[in-house]
C-alpha cells in the first residue's frame, strides 16, 4: 500500500487535473506514480516537462527506456523496471534487449557503451574519470548525447525514489529484479 494518498484524477485541482489529462492521453489510463507525485504539482510539472524533454531528445525513445531499466534495476525499483519494459517494447525494443538492458548490456556497440556508462554513473555516484567519457565518444556519442545520457539518469533516479520511497503500487506488466541495490 502506498505510503501517501494517490490523487483522483477526477478529484484534483484545475492545474492538476489538466496535467493527469495529458498524462491520460499519452497512456491511456493515469498510472499510479503519477497519481502518487500530482500531491505537488510542481513536482509533477517536473516529472512531466522532464519526460516530454527527454523524449524528443536525440537519444530516442528505446535507448531512453533501456537506460531506465538499467538505473531501475540498480535502485530496486520494481515499478519503473515494470513501466520502462512495457514502454520499451512499445519503443521498439524485444523481450531480450530489455533484459539485456536491465542487466546493463546490449549486443548493439553503442547502446552496450551508453549502459555501462549508465551503471558506471549510478553505481559510483557520477564519480567517474576521463576513460568513461572516452568510452562514450568511441562508441560515436557526442557531448549533447553524453548531457542527455546524464539527465535521462537523473530522471530515472528522481522515479525510482517516489516509486520505491512511496512504495507506489505497480500498475504494469511486472518484471523480476536481477540484482539487489548495491
Amino acid at each position: 500500500m502506498t505510503r501517501i494518498t494517490l490523487i483522483d484524477p477526477s478529484n484534483a485541482t484545475t492545474e492538476v487535473a489538466a496535467q493527469l489529462g495529458q498524462i491520460r492521453d499519452a497512456f491511456g489510463v493515469v498510472p499510479n506514480m503519477f497519481k502518487a507525485v500530482a500531491n505537488s504539482p510542481a513536482a509533477l510539472n517536473s516529472m512531466w516537462s522532464a519526460f516530454g524533454a527527454l523524449g524528443s531528445g536525440r537519444l530516442g525513445a528505446k535507448l531512453g527506456e533501456q537506460i531506465a531499466v538499467a538505473v531501475a534495476d540498480r535502485n530496486n525499483c520494481n515499478y519503473c523496471l515494470a513501466a520502462h519494459t512495457a514502454l520499451g517494447r512499445k519503443a521498439g525494443a524485444t523481450s531480450q534487449e530489455m533484459a539485456e538492458a536491465q542487466a546493463g548490456r546490449s549486443q548493439d556497440v553503442r547502446t552496450a557503451a551508453a549502459l555501462a556508462f549508465v551503471v558506471k554513473t549510478v553505481e559510483k555516484r557520477a564519480e567517474l574519470h576521463d576513460e568513461d567519457f572516452d568510452a562514450l565518444r568511441t562508441a560515436g556519442f557526442d557531448d549533447e548525447d553524453i548531457v542527455e545520457i546524464i539527465a535521462h539518469i537523473a530522471l530515472n533516479l528522481f522515479t525510482n525514489y517516489i516509486n520505491v520511497a512511496l512504495d507506489v503500487p505497480v500498475d504494469f506488466p511486472g518484471v523480476k529484479l536481477t540484482r539487489s541495490a548495491a
